[in-house]
């Protein structure tokens, strides 16, 4: 059977979302909504997608994940040297998207990007499974490789070296952190009327909430 894109829709029913529920600061808002997402037990909560933008403006998009947020912002980790890596060193600010569907829930994220921590760096690289701890090593990452054989001949000399002992983080290797300047709550509503919340911050660091048309 022939599907057309075009009429594929769905009528969004489960909440709805009013200025006087949401939180005064947007990060205890999403940290509400994050709670629920795992409540829910959805399948990875924490991916997102990041979009950056060369210096000229190309913009690309990937999803990655989520590996910690506070008021300080929102931290995710990569190699330093990939694509995504390359753009935020040159044009450090970034786009994040959170798409829960089951909760008809959007959460849209944009700010600054700034590098985390040594120190916070290494702390997360040894939280790791071993093999992911290689595969920063591993992998040149957004580099052309001959073959999938090279990275597992690679991985396994790594791992025979590495056996019984630490292995070192890379330094072309550790987290991003996108700091905030404006939030925005999707919630899903019947007739495409859906309800959008905006968090601005303002040059004192309190936060303006708006709503906008969906």
């Amino acid at each position: 059977m022939d599907i057309s894109v075009a009429n594929l829709r769905q009528d969004y029913t489960k909440d709805g979302l009013r200025e006087i529920d949401l939180d005064p600061d947007p990060v205890k808002q999403f940290k509400t909504w994050f709670d629920q997402a795992l409540a829910a037990q959805l399948p990875e909560p924490n991916a997102m997608t990041l979009a950056t933008a060369t210096i000229d403006g190309k913009p690309s998009a990937r999803m990655v994940l989520l590996k910690d947020f506070s008021d300080r912002g929102f931290v995710f980790y990569t190699n330093y040297l990939s694509h995504k890596g390359q753009e935020l060193t040159t044009n450090p600010q970034a786009a994040l998207v959170f798409w829960w569907a089951q909760l008809e829930r959007q959460v849209r994220i944009e700010g600054k990007v700034e590098l985390v921590s040594p120190p916070e760096s290494d702390e997360y690289f040894h939280q790791r499974p071993i093999n992911s701890q290689l595969g920063a090593w591993v992998s040149n990452q957004s580099q052309i490789v001959n073959s999938r054989e090279v990275l597992e001949q690679r991985q396994a000399q790594l791992k025979a070296q590495y056996e019984q002992q630490i292995v070192p983080r890379p330094q072309h290797w550790g987290g991003f952190r996108v700091v905030p300047t404006a939030l925005e709550f999707w919630q899903g509503r019947p007739s495409r009327l859906h309800d959008r919340l905006l968090y601005r911050r303002l040059e004192n660091n309190s936060w303006s909430i708006e709503r906008l048309a969906p």
